[in-house]
């Protein structure tokens, strides 16, 4: 193919977890960051590092990598605030307690993990004797014993190691060999391998990002629905007939969404040596006043998905347009000049996400390719298209094979050697010469060469998010009304006691922090009948003992409408309700 059927890919790999600690005790509440450092962070990582030309960007949101520090200073100091990290170092001569047994059956022996349980033998066999033991009344779970517990338990960490840690690491190798009645010394051996991949994480991109391999962007630090903070009105751009929450707005949004913003910029700094170029808005959630919220601090591009792309050309009259005319290039608009903004091809980001754990993984890749190619040969001769892979860096692969491992690495072998395909970042884009539309290149081409994909002007922006362009995940329901009412109630107390001046500098600063965590989109996410009933009780619980937790911060008695739950769970989405698609099937 001619030079003139160019195209420059960008993959993002959006790396995030909600805060899952309890401020009131320090305890985290649920083990998921450190099980997908050791799973996720660190296998992405290891093909980054095994295909030195590929090019990427890494999103990383701050609550996840204060999270990180969390456990790097708990294998550090010894002073363990996971229960879960607790009873695998536990001396085995203390019997388990009646709660400590019930956290290991929920955590390590429950349904949802079958789908990760079911390709080892001996962890299926502990399955499936759980179940038959529970079948027969509680009770009948007092005759098993702690072995049999300890077993789930180091079970559980290795089915959660990440696939290139399986094949580089000697204890993982022996202990599944072992397979049961593991001893105390091999749970130790198994949390220092732990301790060594959660500890090791952080740096391990730090580096790829030093030697020019990946981006490395942020987003409000600990992952706010902006657009939402600022007005809930905004969700009736995509949705006019949206119901919105009691409230009016929430209060001080604006103010909260700098803040947030703020503490990213300040914290990526400092954990790796320089400012984000870009920024991925939480749940690719944009509006114009988010734009205009986000010029003048530093940043040259931000970015959301294709749905949100076709409103806004809809809203100017444009719909009619075929996808590969508008799609790969991006775009500036008045609200915000300073700014590109880019948008995710949806139908490549979910097959990655949702369709191609089903395929062998070569034949996936090739197929991730041929699409691109598709695109470069539908695009104008006069520029190079630029297309937008956006999605989890983390929850996609416990549903691929082996963790997605022949995936990738097909798709990076075949990227990097690929003749017109190039692996690139939005940071190379913003340093290449400026092409405006309608505009020639600023600087003279080689011969041959294509200009890279022209930036076009937006006349206006439809306020929305990767999941079907609109906010409906977040607001617009009973239950995620009612969540968001608690919360504006919340903040109404929080304004008029700091405003009284009765708390000091160190309560004032905790009292922010939990607000902030409050005000995370993940909490309004698993709210609805159609998610998961553990997975909802789960976070519904997190979410209430937040914002009692605040009021106590603030001095003020808990209301007793956070004693109830929010929201009852009882579906059974796709991929369990941790990823959506960005266009609905």
């Amino acid at each position: 193919m001619s030079q003139s059927r160019q195209l420059d890919l960008v993959l993002a790999w959006h790396m995030h977890q909600p805060d899952y600690r309890d401020h009131a005790s320090g305890e985290f509440a649920l083990p998921w960051v450190y099980l997908h450092a050791i799973k996720d962070y660190t296998d992405m990582a290891w093909h980054l590092e095994r295909h030195p030309r590929m090019r990427a960007v890494i999103n990383w949101v701050p609550v996840l990598l204060d999270q990180l520090e969390d456990y790097a200073d708990q294998f550090e100091s010894g002073r363990l605030r996971d229960p879960l990290l607790r009873l695998l170092v536990r001396d085995q001569a203390e019997p388990l307690t009646a709660q400590e047994r019930t956290l290991l059956a929920d955590r390590c022996l429950h349904a949802g993990n079958l789908g990760m349980i079911q390709h080892y033998p001996p962890y299926k066999r502990l399955y499936e004797l759980f179940r038959l033991f529970e079948a027969q009344g509680h009770a009948a779970l007092a005759y098993l014993s702690d072995q049999f517990f300890y077993d789930a338990l180091i079970w559980f960490h290795l089915a959660w190691t990440g696939e290139t840690v399986r094949r580089e690491s000697e204890l993982v190798t022996r202990l599944m060999a072992i397979g049961e009645h593991f001893a105390q010394q091999h749970r130790s051996e198994l949390f220092r391998l732990i301790g060594e991949l959660v500890r090791g994480v952080v740096g391990r991109y730090a580096r790829l990002a030093r030697a020019g391999q990946i981006e490395l962007s942020t987003t409000p630090h600990y992952h706010p629905l902006a657009p939402l903070l600022l007005d809930f009105q905004s969700a009736r751009e995509a949705e006019p007939k949206a119901q919105l929450p009691a409230a009016a707005e929430y209060p001080g949004g604006r103010g909260r969404v700098i803040a947030q913003l703020h503490s990213a910029l300040e914290s990526h700094a400092r954990r790796f040596g320089a400012a984000p170029r870009g920024l991925w808005p939480a749940e690719g959630s944009v509006s114009e006043g988010l734009l205009r919220a986000l010029g003048g601090k530093g940043l040259g591009w931000v970015a959301s998905g294709e749905q949100v792309l076709a409103n806004s050309l809809r809203e100017a009259g444009r719909g009619a347009e075929p996808r590969s005319r508008y799609l790969y290039r991006p775009y500036r608009l008045a609200a915000a000049p300073d700014l590109l903004v880019f948008f995710r091809d949806d139908k490549l980001s979910d097959r990655v996400g949702f369709e191609y754990q089903k395929w062998h993984g070569s034949d996936a890749a090739a197929n991730f390719v041929g699409e691109l190619e598709h695109i470069a040969a539908q695009a104008p001769q006069d520029e190079r298209p630029l297309v937008s892979v956006i999605l989890d860096g983390e929850n996609a692969w416990e549903h691929y094979p082996y963790n997605a491992y022949y995936f990738l690495n097909a798709l990076y072998q075949a990227l990097e050697s690929h003749p017109f395909i190039r692996p690139s970042t939005y940071a190379a884009f913003l340093q290449a010469p400026a092409h405006e539309s309608g505009a020639a290149p600023a600087v003279p081409l080689a011969a041959g060469g294509v200009p890279p994909a022209a930036t076009h002007q937006l006349e206006r922006l439809v306020a929305g998010s990767w999941v079907y362009g609109n906010f409906a995940t977040w607001i617009g329901s009973e239950d995620k009304n009612r969540a968001w009412d608690l919360l504006c109630a919340a903040k109404q107390s929080f304004d008029l006691v700091s405003a009284s001046g009765r708390l000091d500098a160190e309560r004032s600063a905790a009292a922010e922090r939990q607000l902030a965590d409050c005000e995370g989109s993940d909490w309004f996410w698993w709210f609805g009948d159609y998610n998961p009933g553990a997975a909802v009780a789960s976070f519904d619980r997190l979410y209430r003992g937040k914002l009692a937790n605040l009021y106590r911060l603030i001095e003020l008695p808990v209301p007793e409408a956070l004693a109830e739950p929010i929201s009852h769970g009882h579906g059974a989405p796709e991929g369990g309700g941790s990823m959506r698609r960005g266009t609905a099937l």
